[in-house]
């Protein structure tokens, strides 16, 4: 555990690194999250209106509720196909950023975000048959119980390793989203082996400093309340508020930069300066075997 833990730490420097060399990365993750405000006020906030309507609706004129139901399948596939593409779209000019980093040149935002533009089909495509798999492992969580929630687990997790590759590939190449996630399930399997499972990653150190941002602003937050100051409380607040935001943007950044390290990697056998071997290798580790 402790040599996991390491190794994540070793690839949240390397990371850090990259985006320190190229800040303009991080304008990614805060432009994907004013984006999701918007879609939620704009999309979700009437859509969750006019779901409680019509299932008063269709509640009152069938005798199983089966009318909401489809309803409620078709209101999610939507949500989901809405917010997988606007995810898929910033994470794509952030990958594809951080590969032209790698190879030496000066991405900016707006080549970023032209790039990500030029792939808008496919990233349609993509988030199309993402939010389809969504809806299919949420129908199955629900129908079948402690079985259910156990099926869809796995084949939630076999689903994420075999796509863990698809947006750099799309960055890239110009080839279909069935293809990109056949050509990710190949490189993956190719360079980490078949019977593997995700190790901790860049995400167990921001979960670490997540979680100290959040005692540190509990403390803050005692003591300032002690004052009985409202206006200290709501400086407080948003301090916190901020910090969190912080290390959420700067954790979605170095993300991106680390996937697009291990899909270097995986493309061309080549190591991105900052990253080592062990770094990459150790992304993933090979399942225990039962006794």
């Amino acid at each position: 555990m402790f040599k996991s833990f390491d190794n994540s730490w070793r690839l949240a420097k390397a990371s850090w690194a990259v985006l320190r060399a190229n800040k303009q990365l991080m304008w990614f993750p805060v432009m994907a999250g004013i984006s999701m405000v918007i879609v939620f006020i704009l999309f979700f906030i009437p859509a969750a209106i006019l779901t409680g309507i019509l299932s008063m609706i269709t509640g009152a004129t069938t005798s199983d509720g089966s009318g909401s139901e489809v309803f409620g399948y078709i209101l999610m596939f939507l949500m989901y196909l809405v917010s997988y593409t606007v995810g898929i779209f910033f994470n794509t000019a952030l990958i594809g950023s951080a590969l032209h980093y790698m190879d030496g040149e000066t991405p900016t935002v707006s080549s970023g975000i032209a790039l990500a533009r030029s792939k808008m089909g496919l990233i349609i495509g993509y988030a199309l048959i993402s939010a389809t798999v969504g809806v299919i492992l949420n129908a199955i969580r629900e129908r079948s119980g402690l079985l259910g929630n156990i099926i869809s687990g796995l084949i939630g997790m076999a689903w994420n390793l075999a796509t863990f590759l698809v947006v750099p590939i799309l960055a890239v190449n110009d080839i279909s989203p069935i293809d990109a996630i056949k050509s990710s399930a190949s490189l993956f399997k190719k360079t980490w082996g078949e019977q593997v499972v995700g190790n901790f990653g860049i995400g167990a150190v921001i979960g670490l400093l997540s979680v100290g941002v959040i005692i540190l602003g509990g403390l803050l937050m005692a003591v300032l309340a002690a004052t009985e100051s409202p206006l200290l409380v709501f400086i407080g607040l948003a301090i916190m508020a901020l910090a969190i935001i912080t290390v959420i943007v700067i954790g979605s950044a170095m993300d991106g930069v680390y996937k697009a390290a291990l899909y270097r990697y995986a493309e061309t056998g080549e190591l991105p300066s900052d990253f080592d071997i062990d770094m990459i290798q150790s992304a993933f580790r090979p399942k225990k075997k039962k006794n």
